[in-house]
């Protein structure tokens, strides 16, 4: 495995502890990795050619068109630029998950930062604007949009000194963070969405109904996933203390994986039906995974308004 290729790996980030590094770690990877990808360069697509006229921008002539064809053409492009991008990123108290576990392993909240970083380097790589709200019941930090370099590095310190220790509800605050996005931009929500599901679809309608574009990135860490637990185990919950239950996980695996495939099916279903783009990503995914999701989602809401 290449060097760049590596730092996609949760185990590997998990052992650099600025988050920083770990996001410029992940973009230089990324983007060394993509050669000739179909992804390169979303921000501008090339749609087709016409003639030039006098005054037209020479920086577009296509001299190889010309080599060819004795014509002068010009590129036209299908242009994204100057995107406006909202990060939402849920640093409740359920992120912290597993609050112990170890150093070669990253917390749902860690993976979540350090995607996040990772989008807004891209973003800004791009010339593109990137916000950014931390939230759980309430609005915890909230950076205007931006394109600058200087501001980028405000926005990947509030994810450093971020603690997810609070309880989420999102019933009133998506609608209030709707009416502070008056422009059209892309909303990339970042979250286990371990809250009232109903809530988080209407707080996303609300954004969609002021033209915003919408992307969920659905966090779980493999144990949700998974529920490898074999022996007695006591299970806590991490926003409500007062639940605790102590038993043998393997009376409980069947009918847990039930109800979590049954809530990611919803969760998944809901997206679709409201035309949000969704992709559920494990703490064990790496991260390209979510990067590519990022860019393939990108690239078909381009393709589609042409």
């Amino acid at each position: 495995m290449s060097d760049s290729a590596s730092y996609f790996r949760p185990e590997v980030l998990s052992k650099i502890s600025r988050l920083e590094l770990r996001a410029r770690r992940v973009v230089e990877g990324f983007v060394s990795g993509m050669h000739e990808s179909p992804y390169k360069g979303f921000s501008v697509e090339f749609a087709d050619y016409r003639q030039y006229v006098p005054g037209d921008d020479v920086r577009h002539l296509d001299w190889r068109a010309y080599a060819k064809t004795d014509r002068l053409l010009l590129k036209e492009y299908e242009v994204e630029t100057n995107l406006r991008a909202h990060l939402l990123v849920d640093c409740s108290h359920s992120m912290a998950y597993p609050e112990h576990g170890g150093t070669d392993r990253m917390t749902k909240w860690d993976y979540a930062a350090t995607l996040a970083a990772s989008l807004a380097h891209m973003l800004v790589g791009q010339q593109d604007g990137v916000g950014l709200t931390l939230f759980d019941h309430d609005i915890r930090r909230q950076l205007p949009n931006s394109t600058s370099r200087a501001s980028l590095t405000g926005l990947v310190q509030s994810l450093e000194d971020a603690t997810p220790d609070r309880e989420t509800d999102v019933k009133v605050l998506f609608h209030h963070l709707a009416e502070q996005m008056p422009r059209r931009g892309l909303v990339i929500l970042i979250s286990d969405l371990l809250t009232d599901f109903d809530d988080i679809v209407n707080g996303l309608q609300r954004f969609q109904f002021s033209q915003h574009e919408i992307m969920v990135m659905h966090i779980l860490d493999h144990d949700e996933l998974e529920f490898p637990f074999t022996d007695q185990t006591l299970f806590e919950g991490m926003e409500a203390s007062d639940q605790q239950v102590q038993t043998d996980p393997q009376t409980l695996r069947e009918s847990y994986l039930e109800a979590m495939k049954s809530f990611v099916s919803r969760v998944r279903a809901s997206c679709l039906d409201h035309s949000i783009d969704y992709v559920l990503l494990s703490t064990d995914d790496p991260l390209d995974v979510a990067l590519t999701s990022f860019l393939a989602n990108r690239m078909h809401r381009l393709r589609s308004r042409a």
